[in-house]
């Protein structure tokens, strides 16, 4: 029995949303310094980042199962990263998606990076013991 897919999503289609979105990333004034900081200034550190942020998209789709990697703890061991800049990279990307995609495909992507995005910011908060006890709803 074969795997039904559940993305549209193509290989090529994730290598030119991350390599523009990284492009972006690099010159927006708050996220460039964060990411710029974790991955280096020199084109080769880039090259092997989005390689790597390819992989995990691969992973993700169900395209490749060779990413490995914890994208959590590398987040929230990077205290430059806070919980606030996932909204402002959750726009950025969805920028980019919509741009470089078909709708369909845009919107498959954008709502998984969100369902993710969620996850990390508030496993960042979790872990760094910025999120204790349930949710106050009132007041």
């Amino acid at each position: 029995m074969s795997q039904v897919r559940r993305f549209s999503i193509t290989e090529d289609d994730i290598a030119r949303v991350v390599k523009l979105f990284y492009a972006r990333i690099r010159e927006h004034e708050i996220l460039g310094p964060v990411f710029n900081d974790a991955v280096g200034t020199g084109a080769g550190n880039w090259r092997d980042h989005e390689a790597k942020i390819e992989s995990f998209w691969k992973n993700v789709v169900g395209l490749d199962r060779s990413f490995s990697g914890n994208p959590m703890m590398v987040h929230a061991q990077n205290h430059a990263v806070k919980a606030e800049h996932f909204p402002q990279w959750l726009a950025l990307f969805d920028a980019t998606v919509f741009e470089v995609l078909t709708e369909e495909k845009a919107m498959q992507f954008s709502a998984v990076a969100h369902r993710i995005g969620r996850g990390l910011s508030m496993g960042i908060d979790t872990l760094r013991g910025h999120n204790q006890g349930p949710p106050k709803l009132f007041g």
